[in-house]
């Protein structure tokens, strides 16, 4: 099947109540399936949790029962959180099939995996369990979500050469980012020579309503090149598509107008060219212009530090937070593995002797805690 590069993640499905996640608008939603098939689009990206574990019978019913299996493509992902046996794997995905009314899955994925849960999939045998899915033909690709940092996949990766590609969180306010490194990660998938699907390409909506400065910079670009009709959205995910090797660029639509608007833009892909590059530069530069720690991530600082704290990850998510509002616990747990956290710092001072854009690293790890310690 040839596949288009845009996916339609069903994790911001259409509500009828917007407090409910489990009240899924099952009609808009059809609405929208047709639409995206009917476009030519064909890749479907579903897992056990998402709408409070309501996507998959979704799925089943706007995507599975009115299309022939022919028609699409459908991606799962094991749910490694609730796994606390090697027996639970084989439970969940019969589990899964069922929900999904289908005999195989097309990608089928360890979920969200990071230095934390990788411990205990390699101690139940996620790998293996995945690998003989495949061989069973159950699953025709094999891989993982991920979300920590890149030397953790570089682990990863090696150990497990068998998987097929891996999910990363790619965007151009991720690239450079010491928390996220989207970079980095990305040049780690291609060197263990990994196909990619990306995951988060507007960064939660976070590039989809810019600043007012950088939309007038976006605006005022797009106005003089004559084309009107790209928005920021479709700036942000033709970014992602752009790389080597990006087989598919997950866009969680929420109604019928972001996806009238995602597929137009996707039916014909073109990659960014050289000034749009340059426009996505001038962006980020705004974005991060406001308040953020202008941390280079040199870590001269934990080389020092007795406490051994991660400092420029700690800034990193402090960053990702001045930008877009949003914390995430999560990396802050892994990020936090084996290291000091933020308030064990004993404000000796040794890390800014050592730092070289001359942070006051001691005021800032206090701002950091006093966010993510509350």
């Amino acid at each position: 099947m040839d596949a288009k590069k845009l996916g339609f993640g069903t994790m911001r499905l259409p509500l009828l109540k917007s407090d409910d996640p489990t009240s899924i608008d099952m009609d808009q939603f059809k609405e929208m399936a047709d639409m995206f098939v009917g476009r030519g689009f064909c890749y479907f990206d579903t897992a056990y949790p998402y709408h409070q574990e309501c996507s998959e019978a979704a799925v089943r019913e706007a995507v599975v029962k009115r299309f022939p299996r022919d028609r699409f493509l459908l991606a799962d992902k094991m749910p490694i959180l609730k796994v606390k046996s090697a027996e639970d794997y084989q439970k969940f995905f019969d589990e899964q099939l069922r929900r999904c009314g289908v005999d195989y899955f097309d990608y089928y994925l360890l979920h969200n995996l990071g230095r934390d849960r990788y411990v205990n999939t390699e101690k139940f045998g996620g790998f293996p369990f995945i690998e003989k899915l495949k061989k069973e033909g159950y699953v025709r690709n094999i891989g993982f979500s991920f979300h920590d940092d890149a030397d953790t996949l570089d682990t990863i990766l090696t150990d497990h050469p068998e998987v097929d590609f891996v999910q990363l969180q790619i965007n151009y306010l991720d690239w450079n980012s010491a928390a996220i490194q989207s970079g980095r990660c990305y040049a780690v998938a291609q060197k263990h020579g990994k196909r990619i699907t990306v995951m988060e390409p507007v960064k939660g909506g976070a590039l989809v309503k810019l600043p007012d400065a950088a939309l007038a910079e976006f605006d005022r670009f797009y106005e003089d090149a004559g084309d009107p009709e790209i928005t920021p959205a479709s700036l942000a995910i033709r970014y992602a598509a752009s790389f080597d090797n990006v087989q598919m660029v997950l866009s969680g639509m929420s109604n019928a107008a972001q996806l009238d608007n995602n597929t137009a833009f996707m039916k014909e892909f073109r990659p960014l060219s050289e000034d749009e590059y340059k426009l996505v530069g001038r962006i980020t530069e705004i974005l991060e212009s406001t308040g953020t720690i202008q941390c280079t991530s040199c870590r001269y600082c934990t080389e020092v530090c007795p406490r051994n704290i991660n400092i420029p990850e700690y800034f990193g998510l402090y960053n990702m937070h001045v930008v877009t509002g949003n914390k995430s616990n999560m990396y802050y747990e892994r990020f936090s593995m084996d290291h000091g956290k933020a308030s064990e710092c004993v404000k000796c001072g040794a890390c800014e002797k050592n730092c070289p854009q001359h942070i006051n690293i001691r005021e800032k790890l206090a701002g950091f805690a006093a966010l993510y310690e509350q």
